[in-house]
């Protein structure tokens, strides 16, 4: 079996990483990047076999992995499937998935491609950040399902359950909605608090003295690449513009509380917040 995946960063090249050091050499893996250090980097790591272009790979894997920026996505998602096969699956991994979608809604060869999500993914980026086990006892969404081809969609599933995911359906809407809510608002919060501590702390050397775990894990996500989640952002505008108002909102409630003294009713709100601990420890997303 041959196995292509376009765009070495973290996902493509965790998901090459997987298939490299578990498959038991039954599985060629070939990749595709336009950052040639990227694809350099990625043959040293032993992340892949070989270094295709994206014609060549097309001419001989039976499925293409497309771990590439959703803007890259949704613009050469359909230049890939007017040359896919009938017997080849190309499979996406983007965070956002109406636009996506939408590029190729109509296109002949619709049923090939399986829009996906694997929910995984750190602060870091590019080959060297690529992961044994990243994706292991996560969840992956599928969009779509319907409109992707039997043996297409089993492709995917099974590639996703060899990676330790559990695989769940949602609407491309509902994905992108529920995502700016949990995931996009949470790394504009991330940025806008690290650029808010830069610029109000001048002296970078207390940053470090003084920062303990909860600055650390809080800013973690400020880390993570602009040129991943500027697409995202932009592709999710929407919902994710809808989540930012709620957030201030409730920023100038925290705000407008400490500034009266209001210290009790500060409480009764982080109180109420707490509750997220209940939700993270027990919520389940359904089939």
């Amino acid at each position: 079996m041959k196995i292509g995946v376009i765009g070495l960063g973290l996902i493509g090249g965790s998901i090459a990483k997987e298939i490299k050091l578990r498959s038991l050499s039954t599985i060629e893996v070939f990749g595709s990047d336009k950052k040639k250090e990227h694809e350099h980097e990625a043959i040293e790591l032993g992340l892949i076999d070989t270094v295709v272009t994206v014609d060549e790979m097309l001419s001989i894997c039976d499925t293409l992995v497309l771990g590439i920026p959703v803007s890259a996505i949704a613009s050469e998602l359909s230049g890939i499937l007017d040359k896919t096969k009938n017997n080849q699956v190309i499979i996406d991994t983007g965070s956002t998935k109406k636009d996506i979608c939408t590029s190729v809604s109509n296109h002949p060869n619709r049923g090939r491609f399986v829009a996906a999500h694997p929910l995984a993914g750190t602060e870091f980026s590019g080959p060297s950040a690529a992961l044994i086990d990243l994706f292991k006892g996560k969840k992956n969404i599928i969009c779509e399902k319907d409109k992707s081809d039997e043996d297409a969609l089993k492709t995917a599933l099974n590639l996703f359950q060899f990676l330790g995911m559990q695989s769940v359906y949602l609407n491309p809407e509902e994905h992108d909605r529920h995502m700016a809510y949990v995931s996009h608002l949470s790394h504009v919060s991330s940025f806008t608090l690290s650029l808010a501590v830069l610029e109000i702390e001048k002296d970078e050397k207390q940053i470090f003295n003084l920062a303990s775990t909860g600055f650390e894990s809080t800013a973690r996500l400020a880390k993570s690449n602009a040129k991943t989640w500027g697409p995202i952002f932009d592709a999710n505008a929407e919902y994710l513009l809808e989540a930012i108002d709620f957030y201030m909102d409730k920023m100038s409630e925290f705000r407008n509380l400490i500034a009266t003294n209001q210290v009790h009713e500060m409480e009764s709100l982080m109180t109420k917040a707490n509750d997220i601990k209940r939700v993270l420890k027990g919520i389940t997303l359904n089939n």
